[in-house]
């Protein structure tokens, strides 16, 4: 018979920080929502949680850095919105913080959760907010939730 590792819902007493952009904030707002009512709906208590604002989506990785390398975290989720302009500035804004938060996540051995929206409207935006679509920050929660859950059950690199 194989061994099989699934994560559930429940990792008891863990932590997790968010990181999120005040850049697109009216969409933001809502993804940081979706997330945290999604934590506390599987039991995370409100002083497990942190929090951290930053100006925009480029500032999230150093900031998920910053927050992975103290190890008080079982996860760290990642919000922002970046919406296509005129130029090619999001393309770069996406490419930097999508490599960024890989790198973290395995530099540190941690979740750490791209919930950064890379639209080409804001209405696609809107719609992964919490519209038509769903949110985001629930979805990054639910994940971070059950990697968390998932890592525990894994044998240990040691």
């Amino acid at each position: 018979m194989t061994n099989e590792f699934r994560g559930d819902m429940h990792p008891e007493g863990a932590r997790f920080a968010i990181v999120v952009s005040k850049y697109n904030d009216s969409i933001t707002t809502k993804l940081l929502t979706g997330a945290v009512e999604t934590l506390r709906a599987h039991h995370v208590a409100d002083d497990a949680i942190d929090v951290a604002w930053v100006p925009g989506a480029w500032e999230i990785p150093l900031v998920a850095d910053r927050l992975a390398k103290t190890k008080c975290y079982a996860a760290v989720i990642c919000l922002g919105a970046v919406i296509r302009g005129e130029t090619t500035h999001d393309q770069h804004i996406n490419r930097h913080v999508s490599l960024s938060l890989g790198r973290i996540s395995l530099d540190s051995g941690l979740p750490v959760l791209m919930g950064v929206l890379t639209c080409n409207s804001l209405e696609q935006a809107i719609n992964r907010s919490g519209g038509t679509v769903g949110n985001k920050g629930t979805e990054c929660a639910e994940a971070a939730l059950e990697m968390v859950s998932l890592l525990r059950q894994l044998p240990s690199e040691e």
